[in-house]
């Protein structure tokens, strides 16, 4: 898999391809449905920045989400990647409810970090219950942050 990322083109750059490093993510791990979120310091709240098989509906609910709330604040908060293997069964909490609408079962999301510091969230998901590997996880990681020196 690691082959197929080509995080050598995330270039550090004032506008960012965001919707570009995200479908390229989407097909190195074979998934069908992603976000970007950065994180604006102003709000500290994590803005949606690209995704691709969110349903226009959801968008409203995702475009703004708060450090600790659903995937992407928990993985913020945290730190480090947060998956489900079975988003639509989930009962833990992670998984906010309007998150199922999204009809995806497998999903990770990796915080985009540069030295410790929170730049935003990289979340990728599969339509069918799948746990990502570690390897999987270390290699998003690797992902997110490549796009966090890009910021």
């Amino acid at each position: 898999m690691e082959s197929r990322m080509h995080t050598h083109l995330i270039k550090k750059t004032s506008n960012p391809d965001w919707q570009a490093w995200l479908e390229e993510t989407l097909e190195a791990f074979s998934c069908v449905t992603g976000t970007v979120h950065v994180l604006d310091k102003a709000s500290n709240l994590l803005e949606l920045k690209a995704q691709v098989g969110i349903p226009d509906f959801l968008l409203p609910k995702m475009s703004q989400i708060p450090i600790g709330k659903g995937m992407a604040g928990i993985a913020a908060e945290r730190k480090e990647a947060v998956q489900v293997c079975n988003l639509q069964s989930d009962d833990t909490g992670v998984v906010r409810p309007g998150a199922k609408d999204t009809k995806v079962e497998g999903a990770i999301t990796a915080p985009m970090l540069k030295e410790g510091i929170l730049f935003g969230t990289l979340g990728i998901a599969k339509k069918d219950p799948y746990e990502f590997s570690a390897q999987e996880a270390s290699m998003l990681m690797q992902v997110a942050a490549s796009m966090a020196k890009a910021i």
